[in-house]
């Protein structure tokens, strides 16, 4: 009798430290698109397309390319952009949009790890949300989809860089609900 070797489960990713950050607005262009979870290649691929523009026309960025989240539907479309957020904003052209991320608190943590167990990630800073009681600023929607006031995934490791997808960062941010007015 034949035997097979296991199939080889991911490397444990290493645990998540979240906290709460106070953040400002942020310049921003993108592409946006309504894209399926098995499907987010359509607008994955095309974030270095918005880097290229961005840098031809003498764009200083702020920080790392990010996927922004306006909607999450895991069984259907989600509302998702493809950003890079900027020092001073740009004329949109084309399909390219320009936009603000809200200023306010957010949730962050830097997940490590190949970004196929982001899912778990999130699974993971969402419970240490609800243990600290922290409320999002999120609407849940019918069909247990959810629109988010800004819901981020921030790509910190450049893959030209390190090929190898289980060393990448990515950070994770959510804005927090405003708290009630006293």
């Amino acid at each position: 009798m034949r035997t097979f070797p296991r199939p080889r489960p991911f490397p444990r990713s290493p645990p998540l430290a979240p906290a709460v950050a106070e953040r400002p607005e942020q310049p921003y262009v993108s592409f946006r698109a309504s894209v399926r979870m098995d499907q987010f290649a359509v607008i994955a691929d095309r974030l270095g397309e918005l880097i290229g523009w961005a840098a031809s026309r003498g764009a200083e960025f702020a920080g790392a390319p990010f996927f922004r989240f306006r909607t999450v539907d895991m069984a259907g479309e989600s509302d998702v952009e493809a950003g890079i957020p900027l020092v001073a904003p740009l004329t949109p052209e084309g399909d390219v949009h320009q936009g603000t991320l809200p200023a306010g608190r957010y949730v962050t943590a830097v997940h490590t790890g190949h970004p196929d167990r982001l899912f778990d990630a999130i699974a993971d800073l969402r419970a240490w949300a609800d243990r600290e009681g922290l409320a999002w600023d999120m609407t849940p929607l019918d069909g247990g989809a959810e629109r988010w006031g800004c819901r981020l995934e921030s790509y910190l490791t450049d893959p030209n860089a390190e090929p190898d997808m289980d060393k990448w960062q990515i950070e994770l941010a959510f804005r927090l609900a405003d708290p009630p007015a006293s």
